[in-house]
């Protein structure tokens, strides 16, 4: 007789949908959103331990800053407005992985959200966009969460339909 195999100590990957989960459940915590430091100047940010082994981060964000164009490699990921408002700007469109420099984009694919307090999404990989905080006088704070942790962050410009690839970031630059 055969022993049968043991149960596996893994446990699943974090889905889109646990990530929102997740950075939802967080933003309800008003201690954890209270705790956040803000700065007048520039965004400021807390890292968080996400689910299943994910990246998770507390976000403030100043009247007027944004992150520019990016995104978030092979990552998929959720964010919410914890309090405030955020617009999100963002490309449908699947960019090739690599060996591009400049990308003529097709009309048709931006598309534009606010997301209120209370309001967030969640993204698959290669997801392009910019998160703003458009507002004149008030701080807006998010919750974010990615899986796997993020491997880079590719930065880009964009003049029109003309879309720049400008830098490759690694953990060790944010951290």
């Amino acid at each position: 007789m055969s022993a049968s195999p043991s149960p596996s100590l893994t446990t699943a990957a974090p889905t889109q949908r646990d990530l929102l989960d997740f950075v939802r459940r967080a933003s309800e915590d008003h201690d954890l959103i209270a705790s956040l430091p803000l700065d007048p100047e520039g965004r400021t940010w807390v890292r968080l331990e996400g689910p299943g082994g994910s990246e998770a981060w507390l976000i403030g964000w100043p009247p007027g800053t944004g992150t520019g164009w990016h995104d978030h490699a092979e990552s998929v990921g959720a964010f919410l407005t914890a309090s405030g408002e955020l617009k999100e700007n963002s490309l449908a469109a699947r960019l090739p992985a690599d060996g591009w420099k400049t990308l003529e984009l097709s009309e048709g694919v931006d598309r534009e959200r606010t997301l209120a307090a209370g309001q967030g999404r969640a993204f698959g990989q290669h997801h392009v966009h910019e998160v703003l905080n458009e507002s004149k006088s008030e701080h807006a704070i998010s919750v974010h969460a990615y899986y796997p942790p993020l491997p880079q962050i590719r930065r880009y410009s964009r003049t029109g339909q003309v879309l720049r690839l400008e830098s490759v970031e690694r953990p060790e630059d944010w951290q």
